[in-house]
């Protein structure tokens, strides 16, 4: 009888077969996107994700960048691309025109005259997250403003607009009344907020505001569960005489206020980010992804919107594919965001055009990878007094996500965790054989290590330019080589192993991800 971890690959490969076999042509819900974040150590061609993008017929794809790499795949796609100024370069765009003209020149009109359908021009990320405390607050509109000054500038300010993404958590209800209808922009930030959607809507700009239920759900352990998606089954709140089933309405509605209250009550609203992740939680699992992207996909098809805003709605589901770099301060699901995983498998049956007719979504094509060899735990070892070290070690320098509390290879035994860390950190160094050592503990093999419903993954060929590959790779790399024998045998103390995480990329972005908090009324039901 094949073993359980058989089992799973071979209905994964089952899936991705059929996936492939899916129409090109398939409709999706108007006014659905998807956001494309690269934190990743293995990132596949832009060229192949775009084509898995036009295979499931999307048409709209938000970026947090505007990195030439990635954006020139999408030339003669007629795809709406939406590009991002990334927050540590909103200094230089508020100092001078001079410099959004450049910016604009060299990141707009360029892949514009290319064929490169862009629509919006994100100005920073949620930069007036209450974790960033207070940064970015003189930087974004004058930002904003010169950006958009270029863009009109430039001819294209009719057809391109600048935004600011930004989280919920720039609007709240107080919570002597927490409904919608007592919202308000943030009392740090309110006259700011105000003097900034006012611009944005006389430009036609929309609010792009990122929207998570399942953050409600994960930072709060009296949430209602039901009340964190669309199928009903829970509590239901009245507010002026509408009634309120989730939280994604009541949070939607609650911006609705604001924008009343700021005089601009009829300015479009574009979620730029609403999604849930898979793993690296109890809440974060392919079945909760599932109930939560039907019910809301079903939404959108019936242009049902929210109580205050009946009708068709833009949305950028976030993810499209697993970033195993990003920053796990906020949680281990920072990971997990993905409708495809790294190699661009679809995770789960779902029907984009929200009719409910699920299947496989298409998956990426031509993906290549390493040889079908694993890194583990060598049978015979039985000392275990250095395997704590080595598993801290490979954990730090791999993603080990999966194995945490709730997560899909929580219930391995303390030989499988040691083989995954192992693993791991094996595949991230495009198993190099010293990437298979730890102190003589580990041995490569090529029997498939993956344990019932635990895949233990092999990694795919990096498609990333090299400066970027190294840059994203350097300081595991440079480790192994120069100092994994005596590395491993010593404990570092806790500042060395976990300070130098906020230097990187994904690091960057942790505030942005770690206080993903919702309006105060979604929070406090």
């Amino acid at each position: 009888m094949d073993s359980p971890a058989t089992v799973m690959w071979t209905y994964l490969a089952v899936a991705v077969a059929a996936a492939a076999l899916a129409s090109a042509s398939t409709p999706v819900v108007p006014g659905l996107g998807v956001n494309w974040g690269t934190i990743m150590s293995h990132p596949m061609l832009p060229s192949t994700v775009v084509q898995m993008i036009q295979d499931n017929g999307i048409k709209k794809v938000k970026l947090f960048d505007a990195d030439e790499w990635t954006l020139s795949a999408f030339a003669g796609t007629n795809i709406e691309v939406t590009i991002a100024i990334p927050n540590n370069q909103l200094a230089r765009m508020s100092e001078n025109c001079k410099n959004a003209k450049e910016w604009v020149k060299e990141n707009v009109t360029k892949y514009d005259h290319a064929g490169i359908k862009i629509n919006y021009v994100a100005v920073g990320n949620e930069p007036f997250l209450t974790s960033y405390n207070g940064t970015f607050i003189k930087t974004t509109f004058p930002a904003l403003k010169n950006i958009q000054t270029a863009l009109n500038e430039a001819g294209v300010g009719d057809r391109i607009k600048a935004t600011v993404p930004l989280n919920a958590d720039v609007y709240n209800s107080p919570s002597s009344n927490p409904v919608p209808s007592s919202g308000d922009f943030r009392s740090d930030i309110h006259d700011l907020m105000v003097d900034m959607v006012r611009f944005m809507h006389s430009h036609g700009s929309p609010f792009m505001v990122n929207i998570y239920p399942y953050l409600s759900l994960n930072l709060n352990p009296n949430f209602p569960v039901d009340y964190a998606f669309f199928d009903g089954g829970g509590r239901s709140i009245s507010d002026n005489n509408h009634q309120y089933t989730n939280v994604f309405d009541a949070n939607f509605d609650t911006l609705v206020w604001a924008l009343k209250k700021a005089g601009v009550g009829d300015m479009k609203i574009v979620v730029g980010e609403v999604g849930w992740p898979t793993d690296g939680n109890e809440y974060a699992t392919l079945s909760s992804a599932k109930r939560f992207y039907d019910g809301f996909l079903k939404r959108m098809a019936e242009k049902v919107g929210t109580p205050l805003r009946p009708g068709p709605m833009e949305a950028y589901l976030f993810g499209l594919i697993d970033e195993d770099m990003k920053s796990i301060l906020p949680g281990n699901f920072e990971r997990h965001w993905g409708i495809f995983t790294y190699d661009g498998r679809p995770k789960f049956p779902m029907d984009l055009s929200g009719n409910g007719n699920d299947k496989y979504l298409v998956g990426a094509k031509g993906v290549q990878y390493l040889p079908a060899q694993w890194c583990v735990l060598k049978p015979e070892v039985k000392d275990d007094s250095l395997v704590g070290t080595n598993i801290d070690y490979a954990c730090y320098n791999a993603d080990c996500t999966s194995l945490g509390y709730g997560s899909s290879c929580n219930q391995l035994d303390n030989r499988g965790n040691t083989s995954y860390a192992f693993n791991m950190y094996f595949q991230m160094q495009d198993q190099d054989v010293r990437a298979c050592d730890f102190d003589g503990l580990a041995v490569t093999t090529t029997v498939n290590a993956s344990q019932g419903n635990c895949l233990f993954p092999i990694q795919i060929v990096s498609s990333a330019p090299i400066p970027l590959a190294v840059a994203r790779l350097a300081i595991g790399r440079v480790v192994l080589v120069a100092i994994v024998a005596c590395a491993l045998v010593n404990n570092r103390s806790e500042e060395q192993k976990y300070g130098n995480a906020e230097e990187s990329e994904a690091s960057a972005k942790t505030p942005s991800n770690a206080m993903k908090h919702t309006a105060r009324f979604a929070q406090g039901v």
